[in-house]
This record gives C-alpha cells, sequence and structure tokens, in this order.
C-alpha cells in the first residue's frame, strides 16, 4: 500500500522531473559535453540541468564557451522536456508502446494540462503539432532576420528556448546585441507570451482562427481564457509603462537603457519576458532598484496555469485581487467574467500566495548566510540584499533573470537555488498534495474553538 502511495498520480510528475534532471546533470557532467581546455562541475552540471528542465534559464557558466556542441544540444533537449512537461512524454511513450495511457500517467497529464473529459491521445498529438509548429515558425522568422547569430542551431535553440520561456541564450550577454531591433523584440516577445498563456489558451485560439477546424471548436474564448489574456495583458502593460516611468525620469541612464522609443521598447520587452523568461536586452545591473522591485513583481506572478511559465500564476493573481477587492466592498463573493469564484479556489490561491511567500523569505535568509560567508566564518563579497532576493524570485519564478549573481554563488547557495527552480516548476501546491498523498488520514477531527483574530 505504501508503494502505491509512493507511486501515485500526484508523486510521478515531482519523480519524473527528478529522474530527468539526474540524467541531464550526468550527460552534462560528461567529458564530451565540454569545450576542449573547459570543465564543469558536478555541481554546476546539477544546477545548469536543473535550470533546463524546469526552463528556468539561470547559469553558472556561459553556456557559449563551457559546453560542446553535444553540451548545448542536451541543455536544448532538457528545454524542451522540461517545457512540454515530462508528463506529456511519458503519455506519448506509452501510447506508442501500449497504445494506451495508464490511470497514474493520464490523472497527472489532465492535471498538468487542464484538461478534463478529453481524448487524451488527441489532445497530445495537437499539442505537439501547435508547439512544434510555433517553435518551427519562430526559428524560422529568427534565422531570416539575422543568419548569421541566428544560425541553424542558433535560430532552433533561441526558438525553443523562447517558447518554453527558459531564457536561455547561446550569447555570453543574451540579446543584448538586439537592444533596439524591434523586429527582433517583437519575434521573441511574441513566442513568450505564447508559451505563456498554456496550452489551453493555444487551442482555442486555433479552434476560434480555424472556424473549429483545428484545436478547440469553439467560437470564443471560454471565461478561463479571458481571464488569463486579460490579466497578462494588464500585467505587461502596467509594468512596461511604470519601468519606462522610473527610467524616463532618472538621470543617467540614457546611454545603457536608450531614450524615446528605444527605451519604450526596452521596458516593453523586459516587462513581458520577466513573468517567465529569462532573456534581457540590457544590463539588469543597469536599471534602478525601483524597476528591479516591478520584475520582481511580475516574475512572483508569472504566466498562465498549464502554461512552460511558474509563478503563482496570473489566475492566483487575479483572484487573489478579487479577494481583497471583495474585502473592501463586503461583498461575501467574488465574482470573475461573470461567474463567481468557489470558496476551495479562493483557500488554494491564498495557500499557494503564503506558501511562495514563505519560500522567498526562508531561502533568501539561507542565501544570506551563504553568501555572507556566515556559514564557513569567512570574508566574503557581501553581494547586496536586492540581488540576493532578485537571485531568488528569478529561481522560484523559473524567470532566469539575474543580477549577475549566479556565477558568484556557493556550492550551498546554488544548492538553495537548485531547489527552489525545482519547486517552482512542479508547483508548490503540487509538491504539497504529493506530501500529503504519502501521510495515512486521520480518521477523526478534533474539537474546535474560535481565536481572535487581527
Amino acid at each position: 500500500m505504501q508503494r502505491n502511495r509512493f507511486f501515485s498520480p500526484l508523486t510521478w510528475p515531482v519523480l519524473s522531473f527528478l529522474a530527468v534532471i539526474v540524467v541531464g546533470a550526468a550527460l552534462l557532467y560528461a567529458p564530451a559535453s565540454w569545450q576542449e581546455g573547459q570543465s564543469l562541475s558536478m555541481i554546476d552540471a546539477a544546477f545548469l540541468s536543473t535550470s533546463a528542465v524546469c526552463v528556468t534559464g539561470l547559469t553558472p557558466v556561459d553556456i557559449s564557451v563551457v559546453l560542446s556542441p553535444f553540451g548545448t544540444t542536451v541543455v536544448l533537449l532538457l528545454v524542451q522536456l522540461g517545457g512540454l512537461g515530462i508528463m506529456t512524454y511519458t503519455s506519448i511513450i506509452f501510447l506508442l508502446w501500449r497504445n494506451h495511457v495508464p490511470f497514474t500517467s493520464r490523472e497527472a497529464v489532465s492535471q498538468e494540462l487542464l484538461g478534463d473529459n478529453f481524448n487524451l491521445k488527441s489532445f497530445l498529438l495537437q499539442v505537439l503539432a501547435l508547439v512544434f509548429s510555433i517553435e518551427a515558425v519562430t526559428a524560422v522568422l529568427l534565422y531570416w532576420h539575422d543568419p548569421v547569430f541566428f544560425y541553424p542551431f542558433s535560430a532552433v535553440f533561441h526558438a525553443v528556448s523562447a517558447f518554453c520561456n527558459a531564457g536561455f541564450s547561446l550569447s555570453p550577454n543574451s540579446l543584448m546585441n538586439f537592444r533596439d531591433d524591434v523586429v527582433l523584440n517583437c519575434i521573441i516577445t511574441v513566442s513568450v507570451f505564447l508559451g505563456s498563456i498554456g496550452f489551453g489558451v493555444l487551442r482555442e485560439a486555433l479552434g476560434i482562427a480555424t472556424g473549429g477546424r483545428m484545436g478547440v471548436p469553439v467560437r470564443k474564448f471560454s471565461r478561463f481564457s479571458r481571464l488569463v489574456l486579460k490579466t497578462s495583458a494588464f500585467l505587461i502593460i502596467v509594468g512596461a509603462a511604470t519601468g519606462f516611468a522610473i527610467e524616463f525620469w532618472r538621470i543617467g541612464n540614457e546611454h545603457a537603457l536608450g531614450e524615446g522609443f528605444d527605451l519604450a521598447l526596452t521596458a516593453f520587452f523586459q516587462a513581458a519576458v520577466a513573468r517567465t523568461a529569462g532573456f534581457n536586452t540590457v544590463n539588469m545591473n543597469s536599471l534602478s532598484e525601483a524597476t528591479l522591485l516591478i520584475l520582481m513583481a511580475l516574475m512572483f506572478v508569472g504566466g498562465s496555469p498549464g502554461s512552460c511559465a511558474g509563478g503563482i500564476k496570473v489566475v492566483t493573481f487575479r483572484v487573489l485581487v478579487g479577494y481583497i477587492a471583495a474585502q473592501f466592498r463586503g461583498d461575501r463573493q467574488i465574482v470573475l467574467e461573470g461567474r463567481g469564484v468557489p470558496r476551495e479556489n479562493v483557500t488554494r490561491a491564498l495557500t499557494l500566495f503564503f506558501l511562495y511567500s514563505m519560500l522567498v523569505g526562508f531561502s533568501t535568509f539561507l542565501l544570506s548566510i551563504t553568501e555572507y560567508g556566515i556559514l564557513h566564518g569567512t570574508i566574503s563579497g557581501d553581494p547586496s540584499f536586492l540581488r540576493i532576493l532578485f537571485e531568488e524570485v528569478s529561481a522560484l519564478g523559473t524567470v532566469g533573470l539575474s543580477l549577475n549573481l549566479t556565477p558568484e554563488l556557493s556550492s550551498e547557495g546554488k544548492g538553495i537555488i537548485i531547489i527552489n527552480m525545482f519547486a517552482g516548476r512542479v508547483g508548490l501546491l503540487s509538491l504539497l498534495m504529493a506530501v500529503q498523498s504519502l501521510q495515512p488520514r486521520k480518521a477523526y477531527t478534533v474539537a474546535e474553538a474560535q481565536l481572535p483574530i487581527g
């Protein structure tokens, strides 16, 4: 019975991600993955594998210098596996080998990709066709736009990295060379956005665009899709406008961030990708602390449920905003898009928010110990608190933006970030439910008593 609980539908995604991370770390630790004269420590291989599978984008080394073509191909495959979700690939393998999906895998995929009652085989084939089509179009556009930097492998690598919201780049400075390139900014932004809104929304959009011949046969977006699209647009617009206003009135940053339209383009790009992917067109250290706080808020929220993005997700954010608004109005019910929100959804949203907040606080506390030399009683470079907090939020949100702190992290610090990247990709609620499924259920309850609150 205990073994059945350990391999339950709730623990299967966690174990699958762990298995792929271990295999990826072993491949990256092999000399075949290194350039001649380069090497990768075991902790760095584990860090890079976790970052790739969890589509985060943080890296302790310059992969364009350290990794060989084989190594970068391994990273590319890990990003693709993590982006689509290990459960999707596991189900496809079972479909091909046995022509059916075991109950454990079916339930896990259903939960991961927000499917309720559907033909799983047809659904998975549609998802793969949709994802590979978007990535192929993105790769072609990148190659057409700049065939020198985006040569065939580079174009495919950046296309997969963008759609899967990983943010890995084969350039040591990410996309800083394209800061003022409107076309490149648009291609990457659109690809990242499509990867962040979720497969369910994409299938509905495909159904609307094709008149029901492909995707979901609907004529208008569902309530869930409208919530995702409206909230995502709101976050991007407000984040970009606020960031632009801050940097516009700030003196001395014109050379690093640009002026006028160039600054607006930079603000829009960073606000759009900060929610999910770790690409950057400017040096993050050149941004003001106020702008960095805005980016951290966007990273904390993340993208849509069932997408490649991390964070607490936009629907959770919308429910929380509705809950606070209802408290101010004295309403007993939260109404979103014309329908009330069940109490269970509100409870899950509040739980997820507090779990993320507590993990951010606790991990930042631990990083403050490991990175300030307290653990080993040594004198360190003392990174600023903001750099540590930014790194932590980026890791838990599986975003990948960094203030150049990742290469400077101690082994213990890298271990903390690895745990956060894994927790952010699998999902804190999923981890909580997996742990709960291993515990025996109590057959009794204790008498309740009121407590003064507030």
